[in-house]
């Protein structure tokens, strides 16, 4: 039987990992073709806030290498840029001449940084930060220039500036928001995050307005005006205001866009049924997703009926963000910001860097956000989904799950406290009892076997933590930190400063 061709268009993370998914359930039933802009295989690009800070290598975080492509028999054409969508035909067309002829397309084709509409945007020396060029870019002027000014406080922006002044470079944060990550944090936390991050010896100019960014003797970038008049020096300007879904390509060919390219809950374009998308480009019910989990589970989806199992559908996702910025912990879900009808219960220690604030409406969790100590953000967040009553338990519901009933005699071991169901990896889906599982049925005992095998703490690397308590705990005196063959290695923590060096040990005889 003469397989059909499937032709993707975009080599990122979700789009790869729909085809993970999709060779899983129907591995013989496509010719695959795969179209990526830039020159590299598929990587982690949450990491890349790790490389410039110099916590990690380009190759460390690649997710599937060249070698993978032709291992599954895809057909890889990097660095090469798809221009033409021709839906008549059904032909895509790259910016080199090269054709490839689909049966089904899908569009993983991302976003675009939001460039401000400022005079002397295009200028020498400023830039964007999305991918793997912008963070060589950066690299590159810490070597040769001073001042930096990043341009928006949200997380990217953050990590943008801590890698730079990490490089040695005096960098400032403007952001026109009245506090920092203000999609994550309230004001309260995002105060306290902007007092930390001075500490650390970034500055900030919290609502101010860019008008111009002007050009020294040399043509390049060199100050930042602002619309009072004032100005800051300026040999680098990176642009972290915000994404906006690539749509460049579904436009042109006729594909109906809003918010990004429209699709249903079979990840299917509303335009065409031939035409699939997922990731930041895709919009479905009025929202194009930004983080990692959701776009993962629009992969899954998406595999299903590309591989015409027609089972699942995609009804949308409850997001919750847990992150580590420069070293701090910070997670949110749901509304977060309180409002009408809601009640608050909060813990303030400024002094220890702790916050949190537990929001409930109608004696349910429907929002929280902490600062500092998260490590019982996935257990709120359960609780948040369930939509369970917390009446119950609202006496010891801020000191978190290990004080609720019989976990009390945990004390903070979270992962003993967790149930086998309880998601652990909330990028990837993972659960606890799923990672146990691997780790004995295939006899794990390093970090990166279980990173290999379940994909947990491959993504944005938050629940590093837990995974290696599991580690601990079911592999007992066989757990290692660092491979079996391997010399020492250095594990590493999406968006943390510092680096935890564990020394290696000989496994045991029976292995």
């Amino acid at each position: 039987m003469k397989k059909m061709k499937l032709v993707m268009v975009g080599n990122g993370m979700a789009g790869v990992r729909t085809l993970e998914e999709l060779l899983k359930i129907a591995p013989g039933l496509y010719d695959i073709t795969v179209f990526g802009a830039e020159p590299h295989p598929n990587y982690n690009r949450i990491l890349l806030s790790p490389v410039l800070a110099g916590e990690q290598t380009l190759d460390e975080i690649v997710l599937n290498p060249l070698s993978w492509y032709a291992e599954q028999g895809i057909t890889l054409h990097a660095g090469r840029k798809v221009v033409q969508i021709d839906r008549v035909k059904r032909l895509v067309r790259a910016d080199d001449g090269s054709e490839a002829a689909y049966d089904r397309l899908l569009l993983a084709t991302g976003s675009h940084p939001f460039i401000l509409p400022v005079p002397g945007r295009d200028l020498p020396g400023v830039i964007a930060y999305r991918d793997i060029a912008d963070t060589q870019a950066m690299i590159d002027a810490a070597t040769r220039y001073r001042h930096a000014v990043v341009i928006g406080g949200g997380l990217l922006g953050l990590e943008a500036a801590n890698g730079l002044m990490r490089r040695g470079m005096q960098v400032t944060v403007v952001h026109i928001q009245p506090w920092l990550m203000e999609r994550q944090l309230d004001d309260v936390a995002g105060k306290l995050l902007q007092k930390s991050l001075e500490d650390r010896g970034l500055k900030f100019l919290i609502g101010a307005q860019t008008q111009a960014l002007l050009a020294g003797a040399n043509g390049r970038v060199a100050a930042v005006q602002f619309k009072d008049g004032t100005e800051v020096p300026a040999d680098l300007v990176v642009m972290a205001a915000g994404i906006r879904p690539n749509t460049d390509l579904a436009e042109a060919c006729g594909l109906h866009c809003a918010r990004g390219v429209v699709v249903n809950d079979t990840l299917q374009t509303i335009t065409d049924p031939r035409i699939y998308a997922v990731g930041e480009c895709a919009a479905h019910r009025g929202i194009a997703y930004g983080l990692v989990a959701p776009l993962f589970e629009q992969g899954k989806v998406c595999a299903t009926h590309l591989g015409q199992f027609g089972i699942g559908r995609y009804t949308g996702s409850q997001t919750s963000t847990k992150l580590k910025v420069t070293g701090i912990d910070l997670f949110s879900a749901g509304q977060f910001m309180g409002g009408a009808g809601t009640e608050e219960i909060v813990l303030s220690d400024p002094a220890g860097g702790v916050y949190k604030k537990l929001v409930l409406r109608d004696d349910k969790l429907v929002g929280a956000v902490m600062y500092g100590d998260t490590v019982d953000g996935s257990w709120y967040f359960k609780l948040l989904r369930e939509g369970r009553k917390v009446a119950d338990i609202r006496d010891h519901l801020m000191f978190g799950e290990s004080n609720i009933g019989d976990a009390g005699h945990l004390g903070q071991n979270k992962a003993l406290a967790m149930a086998d169901s309880d998601e652990v990896c909330g990028c990837n889906g993972v659960t606890k009892g799923a990672i146990c599982k691997a780790i004995k049925e295939r006899g794990l005992f390093t970090l990166d076997e279980v990173r290999k095998h379940t994909k947990a703490s491959a993504s944005c690397g938050s629940c590093t933590g837990l995974v290696e308590q599991l580690l601990m705990f079911t592999a007992g005196g066989d757990y290692s930190a660092s491979p079996k063959m391997k010399a020492p290695v250095r594990l590493h923590r999406a968006w943390a400063p510092g680096r935890a060096r564990r020394h290696p040990r000989t496994p045991p005889a029976h292995r």
